[in-house]
């Protein structure tokens, strides 16, 4: 049976998390199916790049290595991809839901007409029968990912046309190495031979990037708030708390359309999946699309005036009372026991 593929991003020798949490979840559905796990990276400088990917199961890593292939350009990776899909014939390939990812796969699905779900937070094993047809299939990819605004949860799949192909969002899935002394093989790609020179007619001269001022997927403690905080002004005690405790602060959906904090720090399956040390949630009712993006925090304290609030049902400390009041009182003992 057809591998699984996994298209690699990589910026200045890294690979990034997402490309390594695919790794992961790709080297289980690959044991589901008792396939071989795949995949591609390409760049330059790409020497002993395979340290930092095979770990994570992977049987055979495609490395296109070349002073043209950095930075990422579309035609160039497109290319590249489409021919080695088209040789190698995978049954399924997954790539980050990210700048590059929601770029590179419609183009990709498209060269190979085979469909693509995009911002996945799940994916599955299964089967799908279709009476109508009288055919029942086996070993389907179940793409899963939030609709309609995310209140509802859809599973799509892709019966008939290879590869099935999915974008998943980052951290949704965990990065664990499986052996560091896996055993895959290396396989260069003449990057020569997959490219015409059309591909190569737009060149990068200079890039400029401005790195995020937000890192809540990073953080290793977040403190969030939501519609229960009030206003704007309300999430000030938020980011207070957050100074004094050294962490990062979040919001929930329903905060951030309101506007009582900007979109880049929006936790949940419309926004970003984290997992931190600790999980401070203020003023949270918690609906699921905001649970599915921090439920598997290590530790999660909510603030609630409810006390029959959804989020309790998984938080491990419940403190009921009004954030206004709770919160002050911690920023107030903290500085004390810092002292």
């Amino acid at each position: 049976m057809n591998s699984i593929f996994v298209y690699c991003e990589v910026e200045n020798g890294v690979v990034a998390d997402v490309s390594l949490e695919l790794c992961t979840k790709g080297r289980k559905l690959a044991d589901r199916l008792k396939c071989r796990l795949e995949a591609v990276v390409i760049g330059n400088g790409l020497e002993s790049i395979e340290k930092q990917v095979i770990p994570y199961g992977v049987d055979v890593l495609w490395i296109a290595d070349g002073a043209a292939l950095e930075p990422y350009t579309t035609q160039v990776h497109t290319s590249i991809v489409v021919k080695l899909f088209e040789e190698e014939k995978p049954q399924i390939a997954l790539m980050g839901a990210t700048s590059i990812g929601r770029d590179l796969g419609p183009r990709v699905s498209s060269a190979l007409h085979s469909g693509l779900t995009a911002d996945c937070t799940s994916l599955e094993i299964g089967e799908h029968e279709d009476r109508k047809a009288g055919k029942v299939y086996t070993g389907l990819l179940y793409q899963i990912r939030p609709a309609f605004g995310g209140n509802i949860i859809a599973t799509i799949i892709n019966p008939d046309c290879r590869p099935q192909m999915a974008t998943v969002r980052e951290g949704v899935m965990k990065k664990e190495a499986l052996d560091p002394n896996y055993k895959g093989e290396v396989k260069k790609i003449d990057a020569g031979k997959y490219l015409a020179d059309a591909d190569m007619a737009v060149k990068v001269i200079e890039r400029h990037i401005e790195k995020s001022k937000v890192d809540i997927k990073g953080a290793p403690i977040l403190v969030s708030g939501g519609y229960g905080m009030g206003s704007r002004e309300g999430f000030n005690l938020l980011f207070e708390l957050a100074n004094v405790i050294g962490a990062e602060v979040g919001a929930s959906r329903a905060a951030v359309d309101a506007g009582f904090a900007d979109h880049e720090r929006q936790v949940g399956q419309t926004g970003v999946t984290v997992r931190p040390k600790l999980y401070i949630a203020c003023g949270i009712s918690g609906q699921v699309q905001h649970t599915a993006g921090m439920q598997e925090s290590a530790m999660i304290i909510s603030i609630n005036n409810d006390p029959s609030a959804p989020i309790n049902t998984i938080a491990d400390f419940v403190i009921t009372g009004d954030v206004n009041e709770v919160v002050p009182k911690m920023i107030k003992y903290y500085q004390q026991n810092k002292k």
